[in-house]
């Protein structure tokens, strides 16, 4: 199961192994704090695309078609397999503000798609 998580909540116990997917570092959390068990930041898009896109929702589809286009040449993203298929749970970490708009639910997608 993939989940996704803003990470400035509250870590839970049902978040299972919880992987932030953000380029850049949270800004205001502690690794502690973040309780992360991995940081892929290589999963995510590309700092050219992440600053083009510049959470305004409006260019998400957009976003998502490049950002694909991206992973299919990324390895991190065979990585991230490898953490779904060996984990019962995955958590997904982002910052963004925008809930809807984000590189995590884009890898949620892609990751329910895959079947291991």
């Amino acid at each position: 199961m993939v989940r996704i998580k803003r990470i400035y909540e509250q870590p839970a116990k049902d978040d299972g192994y919880r992987v932030l997917v953000d380029r850049l570092w949270p800004r205001g959390v502690s690794k502690e704090k973040a309780a992360c068990d991995e940081w892929l930041k290589e999963v995510a898009p590309s700092t050219e695309l992440r600053k083009w896109f510049n959470h305004q929702p409006e260019r998400f589809r957009d976003f998502k078609a490049r950002y694909i286009v991206e992973l299919k040449d990324n390895p991190a993203l065979e990585t991230l397999k490898a953490i779904v298929k060996k984990h019962k749970t995955v958590t997904l970490l982002y910052a963004a503000h925008d809930e809807k708009h984000n590189e995590a639910i884009i890898l949620q997608e892609l990751l329910a798609n895959f079947s291991g």
